[in-house]
C-alpha cells in the first residue's frame, strides 16, 4: 500500500476547528479504490492548538504569502496565528517524509489545507493554505477534497 497524507477531519476524526470532523465519502472510495494507505493529519493539532478552537483566516496573503513573512492569518479574536500554522505545516511536512508520502489529500477552504480557494477578510478567494503551501513547496502533489 502506497501511503498518502490526509486532512484527519476527511476521515471521520473530530479535528475541525469546531470539534466537528467533514468525513468525505469520495475520500474514502478512492483510497480504498487505490489501495492508498491514509496518514491522518491535522496540521492545525500538529501546530499545539486545541480543538475546538476559535476559527481562523487571512488577513492578508495566503499560505505561501506566509511563509514569505507577506501574510497574516488570525483568529476571530484577533490575536496570530501565524507561528503556529507554520509550526503545524512543518510537523506535516516531517511526518509526510517520515513515511514517505508523495500524495496529499486535503480539505478544500482550510487556512491549513486548502489548495486552490481560502477565506479573507473579504470573502472566498484564490489561495493556499500554510501546510498546502510548504507541501508544495516540498513537491508533494496536492489533491483537494473537491477535485475527486
Amino acid at each position: 500500500m502506497r501511503p498518502v497524507l490526509v486532512s484527519a477531519c476527511l476521515l471521520g476524526l473530530a479535528t475541525r476547528y469546531d470539534g466537528h470532523s467533514k468525513t468525505n465519502a469520495q475520500v474514502l472510495d478512492y483510497l480504498h479504490s487505490r489501495n492508498l494507505l491514509p496518514i491522518p493529519v491535522c496540521p492545525e493539532q500538529l501546530g499545539g492548538l486545541a480543538t475546538p478552537r476559535p476559527p481562523a483566516r487571512f488577513h492578508a496573503g495566503d499560505g505561501e504569502g506566509l511563509w514569505l513573512e507577506q501574510g497574516e492569518l488570525v483568529n476571530q479574536e484577533g490575536e496570530s496565528m501565524n507561528a503556529a500554522f507554520m509550526r503545524g505545516a512543518e510537523e506535516t511536512l516531517r511526518i509526510a517524509r517520515l513515511t514517505g508520502c508523495r500524495t496529499a489529500i486535503l480539505k478544500e477552504r482550510s487556512p491549513s489545507c486548502s489548495v486552490h480557494r481560502i477565506h479573507r477578510r473579504e470573502g472566498l478567494t484564490a489561495g493556499s493554505g500554510v501546510a498546502a503551501a510548504l507541501l508544495r513547496q516540498a513537491g508533494l502533489t496536492l489533491i483537494s477534497d473537491e477535485d475527486l
